[in-house]
């Protein structure tokens, strides 16, 4: 008779629920989160498991990553179907937690996540850490231009270089203020030193890395949104079509139909936040600045701007885009905008 395992991982001890064919509990203990500690008792129970299953989250790569390595059959949940399964549960405990999952598990009620590889979570910690520090010098900057516009101080516009400048200026024979400034400053130096430091890693890791120097040929992908698409998606092979890319980022609208009701609604906004955000700043770019290599994608865009407004253009083309970048990596070939032109001509020509 199989055998399933469900684990509701925490970050000191991991309740597991191990069911049989029937749905019935065979075993239930809390084990240390651990890697080996969890090998070690799914080892020690005597019989195989036919699937292992653990919602994705924080310590869940780094488990499903081990016990896949200890030839365990364990799959990744997605979060959002846990956690919809769980709606209707009376009584949330961990405990529970796991007997549902090892029930999900049985019954094939669940989506697989992808797990992540080392060096596309390496990436995505630095491409993190560098959108924490860019954020804290944000917040830094505001508070002191609130700080002193509440004194009538005006900072205006400003550049890199002459913000502290302008601040010192300001507060200069203001005691209260030029204390608070010196602080808020001194950390604000802080921060630019390793925003800057950040910036050269993540460029020369571009350089270095195949898939993003190939998706840095499409027009309006820098550095940053290369990295991060080229982590996000990984594994290409797990992609059949490259129309998938849309949905996996949320960059398509909900639907929702029953009876005589049928709408679609705005996008869903699913999957990873960062890719959906470098997407749109690149198609930000190419409709507001002038990108070689972009006519074709910026008048296809303009033609949606004119009829449904610039803002779905913009979310539009980064649908697009994302569908393109998908298939230059998949057929490891770089952006080429008369590619289409030249296949339609050779088309009708044919004809």
């Amino acid at each position: 008779m199989d055998h399933y395992a469900g684990i509701d991982v925490s970050l000191e001890c991991s309740s597991v629920c191990v069911v049989d064919a029937n749905g019935k509990i065979v075993r239930e203990a809390k084990v240390a989160s651990e890697p080996e500690a969890l090998i070690d008792w799914f080892r020690s129970l005597g019989f195989d498991l036919a699937r292992i299953g653990l919602e994705a989250g924080p310590l869940s790569q780094w488990l499903y990553a081990a016990m896949k390595k200890a030839c365990l059959a364990v799959e990744l949940l997605e979060t959002r179907h846990v956690s919809d399964a769980f709606k209707a549960m009376p009584v949330k405990s961990d405990r529970n937690d796991a007997r549902n999952i090892a029930q999900l598990i049985r019954l094939g009620w669940f989506r697989p996540v992808h797990c992540k590889s080392m060096s596309a979570q390496e990436t995505r910690a630095m491409l993190t850490a560098r959108k924490l520090v860019q954020n804290k010098l944000q917040d830094v900057e505001n508070s002191l231009r609130g700080i002193l516009r509440g004194f009538g101080l005006k900072v205006g516009k400003t550049t890199k270089r002459s913000f502290a400048p302008r601040i010192r200026e300001l507060v200069t024979g203001h005691p209260a203020l030029e204390t608070i400034a010196e602080a808020l400053l001194a950390a604000h130096t802080v921060l630019m030193r390793e925003f800057n430091g950040f910036e050269k890693r993540v460029r020369a890791m571009s350089r270095l890395d195949a898939k993003a120097r190939l998706l840095m040929s499409t027009p309006g992908v820098g550095p940053v949104a290369s990295l991060t698409y080229a982590s996000a998606i990984d594994d290409t092979s797990r992609f059949i079509s490259s129309k998938r890319a849309g949905p996996l980022f949320g960059l398509t609208p909900k639907k929702y139909q029953s009876g005589e009701t049928d709408y679609s609604g705005r996008i869903s906004k699913n999957g990873d936040a960062a890719v959906r955000e470098a997407l749109y700043e690149a198609a930000h770019s190419i409709l507001s600045k002038p990108i070689k290599g972009c006519a074709q994608l910026k008048s296809w865009a303009m033609r949606i701007a004119r009829r449904a407004g610039i803002s779905k253009a913009k979310v539009a083309l980064a649908r697009k885009l994302a569908v393109i970048m998908l298939r230059m990596l998949k057929d490891n070939v770089p952006f080429n905008a008369t590619a289409k032109n030249a296949t339609a001509k050779a088309t009708a020509m044919a004809a």
